[in-house]
């Protein structure tokens, strides 16, 4: 019977056994064969896997020819399959052996550096980027037709040695799905395809602007407060700094004779024992103007009310005159 340039039907079975003669001889004389492994009716299984095989059946150009494609990978066909920059070869078997080759456009500079803008500093690591771990909004990014990772009709260019002169024939259909199997294994190999580096869609930390953050004065709680919240008794400090000093001064002036340096020793020794912790090695400690303006006040009342009360006592000590009534 006479098939024009078709050579007769070969069932599955035949397929399969030519197929495995193929490999073993291939083995045997050093050639390296990288044959798709399909199991189940699953082709493909990982994030990057599932999203290159919806990227081609979201276009009808590829409708009409991926349902062929898909029982050819399944069943064993494609013996030998290798991606390169920019290129796929691969060997079907059908009814005789077939040479397929296809090549991808490499994603533009502009492209390229849009998706980076898009995607930098939203994955944590490479390793993450290859397992597929990505948030929803980074996938939508990678996955865009035409602004994305993945190829359009217009980036593929295939040829097949088969006699079908259709537009994608089932042996060049099978060895695309087959890309999608080998990206469960190797998702790299999208990256190497379309001739861009993965590292640059992860996000460094050293490239990060880090603010610093400096605590705002109206969320530190005075010593009342903090007096009210944890129950316990705030002691006043006795040392004050130059600074601090002169805010006390100008709060409550002191005589005129005083120098700055006895202004000092006063208000020292004006405040008890129990109001202040003993100085530790003679270190200072900053202490708020108005706790300050308080030690002064302090100070000065108590000074009024012992001047007074000795007054009270020199008076109540001197002899009392008695006035004789003139006759």
């Amino acid at each position: 019977m006479n098939y024009g340039n078709w050579k007769p039907y070969v069932s599955v079975s035949q397929r399969r056994e030519k197929a495995g003669k193929l490999i073993a001889k291939a083995k045997k004389t050093g050639k390296e064969m990288h044959p798709v492994v399909v199991q189940g009716r699953t082709i493909a299984q990982s994030f990057w896997g599932k999203a290159w095989c919806n990227n081609l059946e979201n276009y009808s150009d590829f409708a009409n020819r991926l349902p062929r494609g898909r029982t050819y990978v399944r069943n064993g066909s494609v013996i030998d399959l290798r991606i390169e920059p920019g290129k796929i070869r691969a060997q079907v078997m059908g009814s005789s052996l077939y040479q397929i080759d296809i090549s991808i456009n490499a994603i533009s500079a502009t492209q390229w550096s849009q998706l980076q803008d898009k995607c930098t500093g939203t994955i944590a690591s490479l390793v993450e980027l290859l397992q597929g771990k990505l948030s929803k909004a980074v996938m939508e990014h990678i996955c865009t037709p035409h602004t994305g990772l993945f190829p359009t009709p217009n980036d593929i260019k295939f040829t097949c040695s088969c006699p079908d002169w259709a537009t994608m024939c089932k042996h060049v259909a099978a060895v695309l799905y087959g890309v999608g199997s080998c990206l469960d294994q190797q998702p790299q190999l999208l990256f190497t395809l379309r001739q861009v580096n993965a590292d640059d869609l992860v996000g460094h930390a050293e490239t990060l602007s880090v603010h610093k953050v400096t605590p705002s004065n109206t969320k530190v709680l005075d010593d009342t407060a903090l007096d009210e919240l944890f129950d316990i008794e705030m002691e006043m400090p006795a040392i004050l700094t130059a600074s601090d000093q002169t805010l006390a001064t100008s709060a409550n002036p002191l005589p005129a004779t005083d120098t700055p340096k006895k202004t000092r020793t006063r208000i020292k020794n004006t405040v008890k024992k129990d109001d202040a912790p003993a100085a530790v090695n003679n270190k200072q400690e900053e202490v708020s103007p108005e706790s300050n303006t308080s030690v002064v006040d302090t100070g000065i009342k108590r000074r009024t009310v012992a001047k007074t009360q000795t007054t009270r006592q020199r008076k109540a000590s001197e002899p009392q005159r008695k006035t004789s009534r003139p006759d």
